[in-house]
């Protein structure tokens, strides 16, 4: 079977699904559109809408979604919908098929993105093209998750490691989580490195100075940009911890060929985390500190980089059945 066949892909958002065809490893992005997903009542129906208004009939589907995915199979976190490989066919009609979770379709898309939508922030040092990366999503939630070349084939195991327990190293963060944790239980790592994990460290602050000034992340953000102090701080213990949870994980998995910060909350604060504390807190590592130069940190900028990791993942899926 050739492996540029035509597919339909999908990026299911919280709030909206982009679609789009691809060919091969490639993604017309004149054919992307937009679906906002309250007006369905799945992505079946989303699909149908969208061929037809194109009068495809594609080859392959490869769907990407926001939550857990186990056996090709998901449920969306945010909103009611399940996707699974028999809907995709009966929506699709489409026979070569694929759900993965929105990260591990981001791990897809790695030597696929063009350079001008990759900022490095860190350079690392030099690894071998088969060493194993990792990409690390900060947006509405945080996930993370490795990803590993064998021969010509990308494994991207799934995870969850939003909701894994921060690791704290003063008295100040442990009062962060006490705050946390008064009105969370048993708060994980997307509680405090999200958009609303960076309100609730603006909160937090404002309980340390007795005093009520509720604001949105991106108004905090714009008070940081006039050197407001307790904004600018919100925005130091935010970089600072999202280094030490990089770190954290990059010891974990090894990531020689690259960090790749990803998300909206990641691009905003991309501008902002070499000077406010990033690097301290990924390099924070005792001993291991100097070995913790060795991993390059970039910044991915590509809102359709999910889309390109299912052309990628799909390609692989059939030249492995040719």
């Amino acid at each position: 079977m050739s492996e540029n066949i035509t597919a339909v892909l999908a990026d299911i958002g919280g709030t909206n699904t982009r679609v789009a065809l691809g060919h091969g490893t490639e993604v017309d992005l004149s054919s992307a559109r937009s679906y906002r997903n309250v007006d369905y009542p799945g992505i079946d129906a989303v699909l149908r809408q969208y061929l037809s208004e194109t009068g495809v009939a594609p080859q392959g589907c490869c769907v990407a979604v926001a939550g857990p995915v186990r056996d090709s199979a998901g449920r969306l976190t945010n909103i009611d919908w399940t996707v699974d490989r028999e809907m995709l066919h009966e929506a699709t009609g489409a026979h070569t098929l694929a759900v993965l979770n929105d990260l591990q379709a981001q791990g897809h898309a790695l030597g696929h993105i063009a350079p001008e939508n990759l900022t490095t922030l860190m350079p690392g040092k030099p690894a071998s093209p088969q060493s194993a990366r990792l990409v690390v999503g900060v947006g509405t939630g945080m996930n993370a998750a490795p990803v590993y070349r064998l021969g010509d084939r990308t494994l991207v195991p799934p995870a969850e490691a939003g909701h894994a327990t921060l690791g704290l190293r003063s008295d100040e963060e442990l009062r962060l989580l006490q705050h946390v944790s008064r009105l969370h239980e048993s708060p994980g790592i997307e509680h405090f490195l999200s958009g609303r994990g960076f309100e609730r460290i603006w909160n937090w602050l404002c309980v340390e100075e007795a005093i009520e000034d509720p604001k949105s992340a991106a108004e905090i953000m714009a008070l940081m940009e006039t050197g407001h102090p307790r904004a600018t701080a919100a925005v130091r213990m935010f970089s600072t911890l999202l280094g030490r949870v990089c770190g954290d994980l990059a010891l974990t998995t090894l990531p020689f060929g690259g960090i790749f910060l990803i998300g909206g909350v990641a691009r905003h604060f991309g501008p902002h985390l070499l000077s406010h504390g990033f690097p301290e807190g990924f390099g924070d590592k005792g001993r291991f500190s100097e070995f913790m130069a060795q991993f390059p940190i970039h910044l991915l900028t590509d809102d359709y980089a999910a889309l390109t990791g299912c052309a990628c993942h799909l390609t692989e899926q059939l030249q492995l059945h040719d």
